[in-house]
C-alpha cells in the first residue's frame, strides 16, 4: 500500500506515544508493522534525499498534534502522549485530522497566529502547511520538481533554436563542467576539429590525456529519434580508430533498437538524450543560473541538550 499522508498517520502516531515514551525510528517501525508496508515503502527517501517519507511524515503528525496538546517531549528526540492525548483516543475515534485539531484551544491558537498575520511573510505558508495533505518538505520538494521540469523544457527549445556549432559548445561547457577534457581551451580545440567520419569530436578523460573519449552530436527535433543506424555508423568509425569509448548526444530521443544495440556491444558508448542532457546542464550550470536560493533550518537537538 501506498504511504499514508501526514494526517492519516495522526492517529497511528498518537497510539504509539500512548504506548510510552518513543521515538521516530521505533514509531516508524510499529507503524509501518501494522499498516504492512514492505521494504522499499519503508525505505522510500523524499526527492531531496535527506529524509524517509515515513519518517518526515510522522514528524510533523507529531509536531501538529504537539500544537494541540496531545503530545509532549520529554526531553530530546522523545515524545509521548499527553493526557489530554490519551484521553483523545479513549473516544476511540476513527480519524485524527488537522480539523479535529481545530478543537482544541492550543491549536487554535497556532493557527490563528498564521490566519492572523502575526507574521505576515509567513502567514501563507503557515495556512498552506495545516491544510495541505502532504508535509511542508513534500510540498518544496513538488514546487522544486515543477520549477526544473520547465526550466529543463526551456532549455531544449533554446538549444533547438541555436546553431549546430552552438550545441557543440554546450556540450563542450558540459563535459568540462563534469571534469573531462583537461580545460576549456583543450576541450574547444579538440570538439568540432577532428574531421574524422562519423567523429563530431575528440576530448580527454582526464587532465593527462591518458584516454580519449569520441563523440558524435546530433541536433535533432523532438519527434525525430536516433535509431540504430546511426549507432552503428558510429561504432563502425570508433572501431576504425581503434576507441573503446564513445558518446552520442541529441537533442532528441534514441530508439529501443538503438538503445538496446548500444547496450550489446563491446565499445562502452553512452546515449545521452535531451531528457538527459538538460538534466546534467542543470546539475552542473550550464546555461542557467541560481535565481533565489530558500535555507531551510532544523531545531538544533545538541544545543538543547542537558549536557550542554
Amino acid at each position: 500500500m501506498a504511504i499514508p499522508d501526514y494526517q492519516t498517520l495522526m492517529l497511528p502516531v498518537l497510539s504509539v506515544a500512548a504506548e510510552g515514551e518513543t521515538r521516530v525510528p521505533l514509531a516508524a517501525g510499529k507503524i509501518a508493522d501494522a499498516l504492512g508496508l514492505n521494504e522499499e515503502e519503508r525505505e522510500e527517501i523524499l526527492p531531496s534525499g535527506k529524509q524517509r517519507v515515513l519518517h518526515n511524515r510522522i514528524h510533523w503528525a507529531k509536531f501538529y498534534m504537539m500544537k494541540a496538546g496531545l503530545i509532549s517531549f520529554p526531553k530530546r528526540g522523545a515524545f509521548v502522549a499527553t493526557d489530554a492525548g490519551t484521553a483523545l483516543l479513549a473516544t476511540e475515534p476513527t480519524t485524527i485530522d488537522v480539523d479535529m485539531l481545530k478543537s482544541y484551544p492550543a491549536f487554535v491558537e497556532f493557527y490563528g497566529a498564521a490566519s492572523s498575520g502575526a507574521s505576515a511573510s509567513e502567514a501563507p505558508a503557515a495556512l498552506a502547511a495545516t491544510e495541505s495533505s502532504i508535509t511542508p518538505e513534500e510540498q518544496i520538494d513538488a514546487a522544486h520538481s515543477v520549477l526544473t521540469s520547465a526550466l529543463r523544457a526551456d532549455l531544449l527549445a533554446r538549444i533547438l533554436e541555436q546553431t549546430p556549432a552552438f550545441f557543440e559548445r554546450v556540450i563542450v561547457e558540459l563535459l568540462v563542467a563534469m571534469g573531462y577534457g583537461g580545460s576549456h581551451e583543450n576541450a574547444a580545440m579538440q570538439l568540432g576539429k577532428s574531421g574524422d567520419g562519423g567523429i563530431d569530436g575528440i576530448i580527454d578523460e582526464d587532465r593527462l590525456g591518458l584516454d580519449r573519449i569520441y563523440l558524435q552530436a546530433k541536433r535533432y527535433a523532438n519527434h525525430v529519434a536516433v535509431g540504430r543506424p546511426e549507432i552503428q555508423g558510429f561504432l563502425g568509425s570508433l572501431v576504425g580508430l581503434g576507441a573503446s569509448k564513445g558518446v552520442f548526444v541529441t537533442t532528441s530521443t534514441f530508439s529501443r533498437p538503438a538503445v538496446d544495440f548500444a547496450r550489446g556491444i563491446q565499445q562502452r558508448v553512452i546515449l545521452i538524450d535531451g531528457a538527459r542532457l538538460t538534466e546534467l546542464m542543470v546539475e552542473f550550470g550550464i546555461g542557467v543560473r541560481i535565481n533565489r536560493v530558500v535555507e531551510v533550518k532544523r531545531l538544533d537537538e545538541d544545543f538543547f541538550s542537558e549536557d550542554n
